[in-house]
């Protein structure tokens, strides 16, 4: 399994950090490479994703919704991955740590995965973070 994480410190109470990050569907706006995020209902969303000139369509659901301290998510088709925001309050706001972790079958097609993914999933992290500060 590959782990990619990031973390941040934004200048906000974990509860305001929170509740941005748990509108999933606001996603869109904070991420260039994100197209559109659909609702299923149930905790669930349809991803739909343009990176490194190729269209991604994946579906993901909430496992775990803890506020103002987690938000957890698990992917229900595709390259199977899971991962997280955690925030924890700390003097300047709230540090907000994301982690993904992903496993595919085959070591060669994971490192190429690896090396194509994390400067993607990194920046998609970094925008998130930003936009969500900027909302603040």
């Amino acid at each position: 399994m590959a782990t990619i994480e990031h973390s941040a410190i934004l200048k906000a109470p974990p509860e305001r950090v929170f509740a941005l990050l748990e509108q999933v569907e606001d996603f869109v706006d904070y991420s260039d490479l994100i197209q559109a995020i659909d609702s299923l209902g149930d905790a669930r969303y349809r991803w739909h994703v343009h990176a490194v000139g190729m269209d991604w369509t994946f579906d993901v659901a909430i496992t775990e919704r803890r506020p103002p301290e987690m938000l957890a998510w698990e992917s229900l088709d595709g390259v199977r991955n899971q991962g997280c925001y955690r925030l924890t309050p700390v003097a300047e706001g709230t540090q907000v740590a994301f982690s993904l972790t992903y496993a595919i079958h085959n070591r060669l097609l994971e490192k190429a995965v690896t090396r194509a993914a994390r400067p993607l999933v990194g920046k998609v992290s970094r925008q998130i973070l930003e936009r969500v500060e900027a909302r603040l």
